[in-house]
């Protein structure tokens, strides 16, 4: 029932906002805008051929999202982040969902994006609120980690001994969120960590319909209009089925991305003596030899411990970027000749290869990865 009043929610917004639109259009969009989001990959074929079914005939207008679009571009910018089809995707869908659910989950791996998607949203949408498009509002972000505190330090607890109350980190944003700050502005309350049965339970009227929070001390604190509750785990694996069914739900995959977003970014942020010579051996470098060791890595070898491939990856920019510090000193690069800079860039990356990309597979497997490399 939840779901179908978030479509239901969502099919006003459209009928309000285009009110000559055909309402099968209308319909189909608010089911795509409340559902495409929580789907994996391969489930999205499966969905579009279900609603094709229900709507024969009906094709969807693209929807106007350039405004928006040119401003997340400055946010991605600014943010020394890549521009991926996939990732501004992500982000509209995780915009149309904030518009119609006042509680919602990110929900991915580490590398999807999560993170970075909410700062660029937050960006964009302060930015159209400075330029006066979209009607958009400022928006503010807070970001608690529920899992690094109790829950008498999170919700607020008597004292043992006064029975004196002492609000917790939630209850004193919440307040504030909801009263003190700009009653025109959009207010974001982020959960960065686990969901779990432990701490979200007390939430749940918070999530639902009434938006209250319900604390301990008989304070009942009530939400505004402007106001979502973001959570932002890796997974649901220990969520119960009535927080999930509260929230809105965005899906983000990190092998959708894939790694090579990662390397422009750590590329504007080499040594500035560096010519496009230097570059482009380091383009070289990572283009020809990073994809085939990590296929060698999941195909031939096996893990101590699981990782992915953009944990590798990164390790590997990091290891790479700190040997590459003697060039931050501008007068080292003119104590070499033109071949000895090429042969300490390349140097650097094989002794980088070996202590990220290599560093998680078992003994027995190194000599394989080895003979590969070589």
């Amino acid at each position: 029932m939840r779901a179908v009043k978030s479509v239901i929610t969502a099919a006003g917004n459209l009928k309000r906002k285009f009110p000559d639109e055909n309402e099968s259009i209308v319909m189909l969009r608010a089911i795509n805008d409340v559902n495409l989001a929580k789907f994996l990959a391969p489930d999205v074929p499966l969905f579009k051929n279900i609603t094709s079914d229900l709507f024969p005939g009906i094709v969807l207008p693209e929807p106007d999202y350039t405004h928006m679009i040119a401003c997340m571009k400055n946010q991605i910018t600014a943010l020394n982040l890549q521009a991926e089809p996939y990732f501004i995707e992500k982000v509209i869908q995780l915009y149309e969902m904030i518009v119609v659910r006042h509680g919602l989950m990110i929900v991915g791996l580490p590398f999807a994006g999560k993170t970075s998607a909410l700062k660029v949203l937050q960006g964009a949408l302060t930015e159209l609120n400075e330029k006066g498009l979209m009607k958009e509002m400022k928006t503010h972000m807070t970001v608690v980690n529920p899992k690094s505190i109790t829950m008498g330090q999170l919700y607020g607890n008597f004292d043992e001994v006064s029975h004196d109350w002492s609000d917790g980190v939630l209850a004193v944003w919440y307040r504030v969120l909801a009263a003190q700050m700009d009653k025109k502005d959009r207010r974001w309350l982020v959960f960065d960590g686990p969901v779990d049965a432990i701490w979200i339970e007390n939430m749940n009227t918070v999530l639902d319909d009434n938006k209250k929070l319900c604390l301990m001390s008989g304070e009942i604190i009530q939400m505004t209009d402007n106001m979502n509750m973001i959570f932002e785990p890796m997974d649901l694996a220990v969520a119960s089925p009535a927080t999930v069914s509260r929230c809105g739900m965005v899906y983000m995959e990190p092998h959708q991305m894939g790694w090579k977003p990662l390397f422009n970014p750590w590329k504007n942020k080499l040594p500035t003596c560096f010519n496009e010579d230097h570059i482009k051996t380091i383009t070289e470098l990572v283009e020809v030899i990073i994809q085939p060791l990590i296929d060698v890595v999941r195909n031939d070898c096996a893990e101590t411990t699981p990782t992915q491939d953009q944990n590798l990856v990164t390790s590997c920019f990091r290891i790479w970027r700190g040997l590459l510090t003697v060039f931050d000193n501008e007068n080292f690069i003119t104590t070499l000749d033109k071949k000895q800079v090429h042969v300490v860039i390349e140097s650097c990356f094989v002794f980088s290869c070996v202590w990220s990309i290599c560093c998680s597979i078992n003994t027995e497997y190194r000599r394989l990865f080895d003979q590969k490399f070589k």
